[in-house]
């Protein structure tokens, strides 16, 4: 049975960031269910916030991170990221990363929505997910070992502490991995919906395992749509960065309307929750929306990537006019953590995307993704590093509980999208969520959370279950957030009730939900 002392399931930003830290005396084993470089970081274009301009200030940031999270944040975290932030970067930096300059050498810095400056730091133009994430690879020691395409199943939990966890790979074997710490730093569940710019491969897992094994999971009804994805035959392709409309472009209409304007004091930069409901509503009356890039000098030059994209699927770039949606992007939600990563499940953490520590609030702001997954994956790294080290776990005191063999009927990955596009997405209500969670309820009730079983299912299946999972966790918090704040917006709640739900959150557990444990079991060794 493989031990370690810390294992990672995942491979973005944040995963890479704890592993950098914990190799210096710690073995570290990263499983990933796809390969290495196949990441919601990988894609990540924009760049990096952060206050390392001589005119800007931490202070600044963090007003800025606040008014977008509609004041929903954890005030602590949410300065933690900012100051720590500038720090992390300089590291960055110092340690032989190259983000873009001028001629002179002096840091590009963009502006993006909702800054009130230009502190986007990027590389590649806008590639700055993949140049970091490539980097952060070529920094990892012997201490660090790998293993592609093996998915996570499930958590070893034993006396109420986490022990490991069940994987399977590609060949179909079943693995158990022992380690003193467990890390879930899976990402978020932009595959739950039609229209993403997430990476196939986030369904949702490491929400759904730690809310199996008992883990709160907090703020899940808080979920961002960026606003401009690009619209080809109905469907979302690609991601078009919000540093594009911070270079200069705009939003309109077939019919040259500037929709934005008079809609928020920064416009076309407004938070991406205001822009996405914009472009929602023109959309909802028959309008085509487009960025207008005329004005962007170089524009190949300055957005390769995207450049590239758009040639790819037939958009002319000379004509300025880019076709756009909006689409899932971002999970404020999570598994809730404090600043080190800890969950409430014994040496279980969680960082990145699938955590939530409260540092984006109600609405994340621009660029602060990647900033998050460096910062607080350094942060835990750290953490485990000044911890003392915990015995592995036995093998074989470890059980694992199985339910009767019976067949459940799971609903394809389309029905799930479908639902949650329908129901579940920019704009919500009481009877469309009502809808939805009785949905989930039907295929999640015969599961039982308590006792399921790795055997039972592919691993495919386990990707529905999970995708199941988030989603009922994300229309359970809705239905009970009655009020519009940030990303969450109900047509029956329209406003922001601080009276009632400021600086309230919805918490979440397997113990407090109405999924009953009554299925009968019995207990197996492991094999």
């Amino acid at each position: 049975m493989p031990q370690t002392d810390a294992v990672i399931i995942g491979s973005g930003i944040a995963a890479l960031s704890a592993a950098y830290q914990l190799q210096s005396s710690r073995k570290v084993t990263i499983l990933t269910k796809s390969t290495k470089y196949e990441s919601n970081s990988m894609l990540a274009q924009g760049g990096i916030a952060a206050a390392v301009d001589k005119y800007d200030s931490w202070q600044g940031h963090y007003d800025d991170t606040m008014t977008a999270g509609s004041h929903h944040n954890d005030a602590f975290a949410a300065e933690l990221l900012v100051k720590q932030g500038a720090k992390e970067v300089l590291g960055l930096i110092k340690d032989g990363f190259q983000f873009d300059q001028d001629l002179h050498g002096n840091l590009l810095l963009g502006q993006e929505g909702a800054h009130r400056f230009s502190r986007i730091l990027h590389a590649g133009g806008d590639a700055t997910g993949k140049a970091v994430i490539h980097f952060l690879l070529s920094q990892l020691n012997e201490n660090t070992e790998i293993i592609e395409d093996e998915m996570a199943l499930d958590l070893i939990i034993s006396d109420g502490i986490c022990r490991g966890v069940f994987t399977r790979n590609a060949q179909g074997d079943l693995k158990q991995y022992f380690a003193g710490h467990t890390i879930l730093a899976t990402g978020g569940c932009g595959s739950l919906y039609k229209h993403t710019s997430n990476s196939q491969v986030t369904t949702g897992d490491g929400l759904a395992m730690a809310f199996r094994a008992g883990a709160v999971l907090t703020d899940m009804e808080f979920t961002q749509f960026h606003p401009t994805m690009l619209l080809v035959n109905g469907e979302c392709v690609g991601l078009i960065s919000e540093a594009v409309r911070g270079e200069g472009a705009f939003l309109q209409n077939e019919s040259g309307i500037r929709f934005m304007e008079g809609i928020h004091a920064f416009g076309d930069l407004a938070p991406r929750d205001i822009v996405a409901r914009t472009i929602f509503s023109q959309m909802k009356k028959g309008h085509r929306v487009f960025l207008n890039i005329s004005s962007i000098p170089a524009f190949e030059r300055r957005f390769p990537t995207i450049s590239a994209m758009c040639k790819k699927h037939g958009v002319n770039l000379n004509e300025g006019l880019i076709p756009v949606a909006p689409g899932m992007h971002f999970l404020m939600g999570g598994i809730k953590t404090d600043i080190d990563g800890k969950t409430s499940v014994s040496r279980l953490y969680a960082v990145g995307e699938a955590a939530c520590t409260g540092v984006h609030g109600a609405n994340r702001l621009a660029s602060n993704s990647l900033l998050e997954g460096l910062v607080f994956g350094s942060r835990l790294g750290m953490h485990i590093l000044n911890s003392p080290q915990h015995a592995f776990g036995e093998p074989e005191s470890v059980k694992t509980r199985t339910s009767r063999m019976q067949e459940i009927i799971l609903p394809s990955k389309e029905e799930i999208k479908w639902l949650m596009t329908n129901f579940a997405a920019i704009e919500r209500s009481e009877e469309g969520l009502f809808v939805a969670k009785c949905w989930f309820e039907k295929f999640l009730l015969p599961i039982s959370f308590w006792d399921i079983n790795v055997n039972n299912f592919t691993n495919k299946e386990y990707e529905k279950i999970n995708m199941l999972t988030a989603g009922w966790l994300i229309v359970a918090s809705a239905l009970r957030r009655t009020e519009s704040r940030g990303g969450h917006f109900r047509t029956d709640y329209p406003y922001k009730e601080d009276r009632l739900w400021l600086k309230k959150q919805i918490l979440l557990s397997k113990y407090d939900t109405g999924l009953k444990n009554d299925s009968e079991v019995m207990e197996i060794e492991f094999t």
